[in-house]
């Protein structure tokens, strides 16, 4: 009678939920034995006839709906919360059966469900897919309609984070029939090429956190090795696949200018404008995210506190090419923003964009670069390869790669990740409630500091007397660190390291200008260990010339995208005796 209860609640959730869903047009429950167990069944009859059965043989439903916003490479969720949905104690979830009786189609009829009006029929390894109601929800927009009366394959190939465990499970709830053998060899032979095959060769010492688009780390024990970090284990953040890029054919167009649009080859671009060089750090906005993760789950790659790099740009300076061609106060009196545009691009051949403030690209103090170089060398294909703004001083995002187009507008740009991507929001703003247009986009970051040596978990031989603890500190907007603190008893007392900023130590380099401290410091000292301390919770945190300061704890900071991490960092090693 239990079981039969439980059914007659699961019904009645399914039909109240949501009246607009498709399992509210027609869901008929029936009872079933299945290797012991009874079991709920569903069946509806909702969208051009399919049948669809839901097993309950295990009691506890968690619907988890995620999916990629479109070329980002990190996961946008629309999560229907677990504790709103408990059905029992058990954390299984409930799985779609495969029915052997599922009708088979051809290509042909496939390519007819091509719309909204029709239908919306997708292919995926050989099964076909009605996700008609599903269009509306998919958290990509209507980017799915790509793929409308053919095969996911191609776009998932580009978007290679959708092939995760919970993502090919809410499809397979779509799933209405196969592909007749024929039409599956076609459709496999027409297939692209993995759009990522001609990736460029990286370091084997970075820790991969997505490999379809490249997002790499270095190992924490080796950031603070070197004050230039060398552009081979420098962290790489990658949205879409990596373009090959002509360097002879390569044109910059310039739009927003009084004469028209303007078109720069890389030759020009070097022999026309004076060469600057910077020595400047970049910051992902998730830098450090693994720890928001530790509170509550949020949704992007899990990067460790090694999101993060320094190295020496140099190139064009944007306010010469921008005044070269016709900038001035015209367009300063309607211009509010600069936007920049890459050569990577998604399926449907939208760019990856950005765009900074106009006060800021066109700055004396502003140093923005259209950068061809980094660390004395060409830019890395990795790094932009021919050329790459740099924006010293802010978040890593707007920093564009594979430059292609520089547009002066009264406009922010329209790209998916200036409008609806790296902005921050409340803690107790969730996927249900957030509203992206809120929030003003990310810009300068926050003063931010961690741990590099030692490591979590290691161990200290206390007949040493010291540990020593070395890190990095940065802030954002040109402002300098000037102090780091170090406490290796969780906080109660606190020794000041010594900071450096530069790989000699007797040779430090001269104080930046006020307001241009664009490179980080790397920081070190020995702290006595505490007499009796069987474990050491190492603290650290940095102040800027603000005098602004990074939050004690995590909590406080927790926001849904796991972006501007910087509360303390802490690191906890064990005290040996040394026997």
């Amino acid at each position: 009678m239990q079981h039969l209860k439980h059914c007659q609640g699961l019904a009645q959730v399914f039909l109240i939920r949501n009246q607009s869903s498709r399992l509210s047009k027609s869901v008929i429950p029936s009872l079933s034995v299945w290797d012991g167990h009874l079991s709920c069944r569903w069946r509806s009859t909702g969208g051009h006839g399919r049948q669809k059965y839901f097993n309950n043989r295990l009691p506890k439903f968690r619907f988890a709906l995620a999916g990629l916003l479109a070329g980002t490479g990190a996961v946008f969720a629309y999560k229907l919360h677990q504790d709103k949905v408990q059905w029992a104690a058990t954390s299984a979830q409930l799985r779609v059966t495969q029915t052997s009786d599922l009708p088979v189609y051809t290509l042909e009829e496939v390519t007819k469900h091509c719309s909204l009006d029709s239908g919306v029929w997708v292919t995926y390894k050989g099964g076909v897919y009605d996700i008609t109601e599903f269009v509306s929800m998919h958290p990509g927009g209507d980017k799915i309609l790509l793929a409308a009366g053919g095969s996911l394959e191609p776009y998932w190939a580009l978007y290679a984070v959708h092939q995760q465990d919970h993502v090919l499970e809410l499809l397979s709830e779509y799933k209405i029939g196969v592909l007749n053998p024929e039409s599956y060899k076609k459709q496999e032979s027409a297939n692209p090429l993995d759009p990522y095959s001609a990736e460029p060769t990286r370091h084997p010492a970075l820790q991969i956190n997505s490999l379809k688009p490249f997002n790499a780390e270095p190992p924490a024990s080796i950031l603070s090795d070197n004050y230039i970090t060398p552009s081979v284990i420098f962290f790489k953040r990658n949205h879409l696949p990596v373009p090959r890029v002509d360097p002879e054919a390569y044109r910059l167009e310039i739009e927003g200018l009084p004469g028209g649009v303007v078109s720069l080859s890389l030759s020009e671009l070097k022999s026309r404008f004076p060469k600057h060089t910077i020595t400047a750090t970049l910051q992902c906005a998730g830098n450090r995210r693994s720890e928001m993760n530790e509170v509550k789950q949020v949704k992007g790659l899990n990067w460790g506190i090694a999101a993060i790099s320094n190295a020496t740009w140099s190139g064009a300076r944007l306010r010469d090419v921008l005044l070269s061609y016709g900038f001035g106060p015209e367009v300063a009196a309607k211009a509010k923003h600069v936007q920049f545009e890459g050569l990577d691009k998604d399926v449907t051949g939208t760019a990856y964009g950005a765009s900074v403030p106009l006060n800021k690209a066109m700055s004396e103090e502003g140093d923005v670069l259209l950068a061809y170089e980094m660390n004395g060398e060409d830019l890395p294909p990795d790094h932009g390869y021919p050329v790459r703004v740099v924006v010293p001083g802010v978040v890593g995002a707007r920093n564009v790669k594979w430059l292609g187009k520089i547009v002066v507008s009264d406009e922010e740009s329209k790209s998916h990740w200036q409008q609806n991507d790296y902005k921050g929001f409340s803690p107790g703003t969730d996927w249900d409630t957030v509203d992206f247009k809120s929030a003003p986009a990310i810009q300068e970051l926050p003063i931010q500091s961690a741990i590099t040596h030692p490591a979590e978990g290691t161990s200290v031989d206390r007949s040493d007397g010291e540990v020593t603890v070395k890190g990095y500190a940065w802030s954002g907007g040109g402002r300098e660190v000037v102090r780091v603190d170090v406490s290796v008893d969780g906080g109660k007392t606190w020794h000041v390291a010594q900071l450096r900023t530069s790989d000699q130590e007797q040779h430090p380099a001269p104080p930046p200008p006020p307001g241009r401290a664009w490179a980080w410091k790397l920081w070190e000292i020995d702290v006595p260990i505490p007499q009796r301390a069987q474990e050491l919770e190492i603290v650290c945190k940095a102040v800027d010339s603000s005098y602004n300061t990074q939050p004690d704890t995590v909590a406080p900071i927790w926001n849904l995208r796991g972006v501007l991490s910087n509360a303390w960092h802490r690191v906890k090693v064990k005290v040996s005796e040394g026997f």
